[in-house]
């Protein structure tokens, strides 16, 4: 360590650095959250826009009803699940924890209710092609009971990790900032 007026401070050879080079933990817990929660908005986004393009090509007419099917009701709501991913993106930048609390609320209604509405609209059709080996719709030949389900059990493990993630990152912002209230 060098002073502005001359040599470096007596006792030290400039090599007691490292100790003193960490960062806080809640640092690296926030930024490794957030990097998480960005990869999960990704795939999340993915999912949003094959549910968003099976109700768009069904509603428009594009393809025939016998290739994609018309859209289960879970669907409609599920739609506004890229709004808690929006709100969470604006509070990623500023630490904002007001929009994370917003964001994992709404993560809730938009996201994981219209999944679990999902199942069990679903249920007695996955039920009956168990049971009896009948689909009446199909998505490009393939059930689309099975395809939906396939699709909502991987959207409902994004989700639920958004989640986890988001409330590891309220911790550490919360923590951050009842540090900087006792200084």
């Amino acid at each position: 360590m060098t002073s502005r007026a001359g040599p470096r401070a007596a006792g030290t050879d400039g090599s007691d650095f490292k100790p003193r080079e960490k960062v806080a933990s809640h640092y690296q817990m926030s930024a490794s959250s957030k990097s998480e929660i960005k990869k999960l908005t990704v795939v999340h986004f993915f999912i949003w826009i094959l549910v968003a393009a099976q109700v768009a090509v069904s509603h428009l007419n594009l393809v025939s009803h016998d290739l994609v099917a018309m859209p289960y009701q879970w669907e409609y709501p599920y739609l506004l699940s890229l709004l808690p991913s929006f709100i969470g993106a604006l509070a990623m930048p500023k630490s904002n924890i007001s929009y994370l609390v917003i964001s994992m609320i709404s993560a809730g209604l938009f996201s994981v209710a219209p999944l679990i509405f999902g199942a069990m609209e679903m249920f007695p059709l996955a039920q009956q092609l168990y049971r009896h080996g009948k689909a009446y719709r199909f998505i490009f030949g393939f059930s689309a009971v099975s395809v939906m389900y396939l699709l909502m059990v991987i959207a409902i493990q994004v989700h639920a990790w958004q989640i986890y993630y988001s409330k590891k990152l309220l911790d550490a912002w919360f923590n951050s900032t009842q540090e900087k209230k006792k200084k």
